[in-house]
């Protein structure tokens, strides 16, 4: 299997559960805290390695205890650290709110994730990247850093795939050849998206020159744009939810593994709706993170519906 590069963020998370999620200036009591390590990019690093990829990771840590932690959690599921910086900031910290329905709000405090530059990526990926390697990155690290890993994967002839979570607009030249995979909301959040809904936004990434677009829908599986070609539905298994933190990070994990293993991309879709759905059976961003044994009995069958 080619190697998944992963350029992201690393949090310590803080996680309340609570009977339902509170509105503006209501305060919620009864919660109970965990905390975990999180981070989409850690996240999505980990993912990548429980189903068997070989992971290499980029991303910003704080000299601190969290950082440590942090550093030590991702080394032991077999991660290449060599792209781990260590900063003055303080490590990332998200906080994360999960109703008694397993929905989520979460709020991030950036901290190290901020100081990753497009400079440190670019040195650090420098001859790293492969024709057959997967680079995949998320935007809670600056948007700048995330175009220096698409130019290197550019440079390199391998595969970009880009989650814009956090919802943002996004300059055309990091869309171009990339493969995005925002989820409902965040689609709404490209450009064209909030004043003229889904449909603009993949015209607009279409236009820009992206691969493919998933979409991904939560318990009705995704959705996979590719200018030219009619839309493909995957559904979702049927599982049991517990939480649904992490459920996205999982996704782009499976995704970014599968198409490292040289699957189609159709086929990788299915592994990543399976990855996605198997991260809402446990609590937090990874205690349900599945290993490649347990995707055959997640996926549907045949997997792709015909639109």
């Amino acid at each position: 299997m080619a190697q998944v590069i992963v350029v992201g963020s690393v949090n310590a998370d803080y996680a309340v559960r609570i009977g339902h999620l509170p509105q503006p200036g209501e305060t919620v009591t009864g919660g109970t805290l965990a905390v975990m390590q999180g981070g989409k990019g850690a996240n999505q690093a980990h993912a990548a390695a429980r189903l068997g990829a070989a992971v290499s990771f980029v991303a910003a840590v704080g000299d601190d205890p969290a950082g440590d932690s942090a550093a030590a959690d991702l080394a032991s599921a077999g991660i290449d650290l060599g792209g781990l910086l260590r900063s003055t900031e303080p490590t990332g910290v998200a906080v994360i709110l999960v109703d008694a329905g397993g929905e989520n709000m979460i709020a991030v405090a950036p901290g190290a994730n901020a100081e990753l530059t497009a400079a440190d990526v670019t040195r650090l990926l420098d001859g790293r990247v492969a024709a057959d390697s997967v680079v995949l990155a998320c935007l809670e690290v600056p948007l700048a850093t995330v175009t220096a890993a698409a130019r290197a994967a550019a440079a390199a002839g391998a595969t970009m795939v880009i989650n814009p979570a956090p919802g943002q607009p996004l300059p055309a030249e990091l869309v171009a050849g990339a493969i995005l995979t925002p989820n409902e909301g965040e689609l709404l959040r490209l450009p064209g998206g909030a004043a003229a809904g889904e449909q603009a936004a993949l015209d607009w990434l279409l236009a820009a020159g992206a691969r493919a677009v998933v979409v991904t829908r939560g318990s009705r599986g995704a959705t996979l744009f590719r200018t030219g070609q009619e839309p493909a539905e995957f559904a979702a298994p049927r599982i049991e939810v517990t939480d649904t933190v992490g459920a996205g990070d999982a996704f782009n994990g499976g995704l970014a593994t599968a198409l490292a293993a040289g699957l189609p991309l159709e086929t990788a879709v299915t592994v990543a709706v399976a990855a996605g759905a198997a991260a809402c059976t446990g609590a937090g961003p990874r205690q349900a993170l599945p290993r490649a044994a347990d995707i055959p009995a997640l996926r549907t069958a045949p997997g792709l519906i015909p639109t």
